[in-house]
């Protein structure tokens, strides 16, 4: 099941386990297995795979990446399929990815000639860069009623959903705000009119998705199978040029299409 309506589907690069997870979440609809165990499994995929990183064993390093964005994606679709959503999973989900994230990138570091300091600004990088794409696509679901377990402006803790426990939300909420605070306000800084806008067309997200975790990861077991690995904190440094990158194009053709509606405005009134 999509997070968006049908006819307002795109492309979503990051997204390309989706197929699999599709599958995953239909053969566990009828078993007693809820997204909270997919969940468990993404992280010890995440687990196995930063071990990898650290023994040198690339390819197995890939495959866990891989599998674990699969198990990242199976876990939001079982619980759309058994109608289970949970702010417990969402904020879950969240967690366990940028804490497997920074470890990600500290194995990697253990690897290779580069410092740690720059280890910690890639760290950043893919924190913000994934904060955009994540931005972007929660007001677009927004919009369109699409998935609503996750919120433009994560200020205060939700309600709790039938069948969770509010005390776990609560907990969880709390790691989030302090996880992930300072990039969902970095990114509102940078485009705070992006929730007021109606231009979020396929092409555009499709492009924006190049930064979404799956995708980084993607790149990440790529680069590792490659013989790469003194590369790939660099180049998410400089992959973050893609942040303003995007953000210009939307201000801009976002400011085009005001013009050319206020124009249109100017004509039907002048003609009537």
């Amino acid at each position: 099941m999509s997070k968006l309506p049908d006819e307002n589907k795109f492309l979503d690069l990051s997204d390309y386990g989706r197929p699999a997870a599709s599958f995953i979440a239909k053969s566990l609809q009828h078993t007693r297995l809820t997204s909270i165990h997919i969940t468990i499994g993404f992280i010890i995929a995440g687990l196995l795979a930063i071990a990898c990183i650290v023994y040198e064993y690339f390819w197995a390093a890939a495959f866990f990446l891989i599998l674990k964005s699969i198990l990242d994606a199976a876990d939001g679709e079982l619980a759309r399929i058994k109608k289970t959503p949970s702010y417990t999973g969402r904020y879950l989900d969240s967690v366990s990815d940028i804490v497997l994230n920074l470890f990600i990138l500290l194995a990697i570091w253990q690897v290779t000639d580069v410092g740690l300091v720059l280890a910690i600004i890639a760290f950043l990088s893919i924190q913000l860069q994934g904060t955009l794409y994540n931005y972007y696509y929660v007001i677009l679901r927004a919009r369109l009623d699409g998935d609503t377990t996750s919120r433009i402006f994560e200020d205060e803790t939700p309600v709790a959903l039938r069948g969770e426990k509010q005390k776990s939300v609560d907990i969880l909420f709390s790691f989030y705000k302090t996880f992930y605070g300072i990039f969902d306000k970095a990114v509102f800084i940078l485009d705070s009119n992006a929730p007021k806008s109606d231009w979020f067309p396929k092409w555009f997200m499709t492009a924006v998705s190049i930064l979404g975790l799956g995708f980084q990861l993607l790149i990440i077991g790529v680069m590792l199978v490659f013989g790469w690995q003194n590369y790939i904190i660099p180049f998410f440094i400089f992959y973050s040029v893609l942040i303003f990158f995007f953000i210009g194009i939307r201000k801009y053709y976002d400011n085009k299409s005001i013009a050319i509606s206020k124009k249109r405005i100017q004509v039907n009134s002048t003609t009537s």
